[in-house]
């Protein structure tokens, strides 16, 4: 007797912990990025923002067959770095920007000893916030 079974397959990125992603999740989208193939899709999907690419475009760009390419897409999903969305018949693809801002916060936020502005990697504080600049140190002359 054939039963009819309907599978639905997502891909879940990293949740966030509040405001910071957490190691094993800041990991898993370093790893992603750490294989060539899947660096260059996910800087071309960067140039593309905010329109993306279609599946089939991205692998005539890389020059990869379609399978492979679905599973670096989906590693990179996985990671938290890339979404895809239904258009049609095809899938475009679109950098996850806020992804990747957030696996920018969880590396920056420790430097320093939790000061990243002293590294430069933080934003600048706004005019006006009360966050003046670091304080100079001079050496007294005796």
């Amino acid at each position: 007797m054939a039963r009819n079974n309907l599978a639905v397959v997502a891909h879940a990125g990293p949740v966030a912990d509040g405001d910071t992603l957490s190691a094993p999740h800041a990991l898993a989208a370093l790893a992603a990025l750490g294989q060539p193939t899947r660096l260059q899709i996910f800087q071309l999907l960067m140039r593309a923002e905010p329109d993306g690419r279609a599946a089939g475009a991205l692998a005539g760009e890389i020059g990869c067959p379609h399978n492979t390419l679905s599973t670096h897409l989906a590693i990179l999903a996985r990671a938290g770095l890339v979404r895809g969305t239904r258009d049609g018949r095809a899938i475009v693809y679109r950098a996850d920007v806020e992804g990747m801002r957030g696996l920018l916060n969880y590396i920056v936020n420790d430097c320093c000893s939790g000061h990243p502005e002293l590294c430069g990697l933080a934003p600048k504080p706004a005019a006006g916030c009360g966050c003046g600049p670091a304080a100079k140190v001079t050496k007294r002359k005796r």
